[in-house]
């Protein structure tokens, strides 16, 4: 799993990539990123999917926040990200939230 922040010049804003390798797991037929940045929307932001067969989504977070997210794979499995800045228990589960800060 990695994360690619590349701030943007002209606006307060940061473009992140976020990038679901495929061998994260056996076989990930579909992925999707959720969030705070989506009201954790399962169908708002489908990830892609490359040749290689990674899963990516790519979207522009305002600066000086941070949001928590995790990635629903086959439309049953969480999973963090190993490159998060930090986790936090997610108000809804024992579960922990990854959180990116931008």
């Amino acid at each position: 799993m990695s994360i690619s922040k590349q701030y943007l010049k002209t606006k307060p804003l940061c473009k992140v990539t976020f990038t679901l390798p495929a061998n994260s797991l056996d076989s990930i037929e579909q992925a999707a990123l959720l969030g705070e940045f989506n009201d954790w929307d399962p169908v708002a932001l489908p990830m892609k999917k490359s040749k290689s067969g990674d899963f990516t989504a790519t979207l522009n977070l305002e600066k000086d926040k941070e949001y928590q997210f995790r990635y629903l794979v086959n439309g049953g499995t969480w999973l963090n990200d190993e490159a998060a800045d930090s986790y936090q228990p997610s108000p809804v589960s024992y579960d922990h939230n990854s959180v990116i800060r931008v």
